[in-house]
Parts: C-alpha cells; structure tokens; sequence
C-alpha cells in the first residue's frame, strides 16, 4: 500500500482528499472506510479458508485413485 503512494506528495494527498471530501461528505466518509475494511477482512478470511481447503487435501494420489475406483 506505501508503494502506491511512493510516488504523491503531501499536497496530492490533500486535494485527493479534499475531492473525496466533496464527493461523499464528512458524515459518509466512516460508512464508507467501515465499509471497505469489511470487504477487505472478508476477502483475507476467504483466501485464508481457501489456503486451509487447498492444504488440508490428502496429497497423496493412490488414495485418491482408490476413493474413485470404489
């Protein structure tokens, strides 16, 4: 994310959040950061279930051969 940023500076910065001000207004502003951190925590446990699926699988492809034959 620092990397993203690397490249403005301050005064970037504050008219890019100057624009967001106008936009959406100091009150939903909170709704909207709430929001994306949701987003963000649900897609990180997503990958992390994912991550658990994909490991937790039997590596080992004789059973699997067995399980299909059955």
């Amino acid at each position: 994310m620092i990397g993203f940023f690397s490249g403005l500076g301050m005064q970037e910065l504050i008219v890019i959040f100057l624009v967001v001000l106008l936009l959406f207004g100091a009150k939903r502003i909170p709704d909207i950061a709430t929001g994306i951190g949701r987003g963000i925590r649900d897609f990180k446990k997503a990958v992390k279930d994912t991550k658990e699926e994909i490991t937790s699988d039997d590596p080992n492809p004789e059973k699997l051969d067995e399980k299909k034959n059955d």
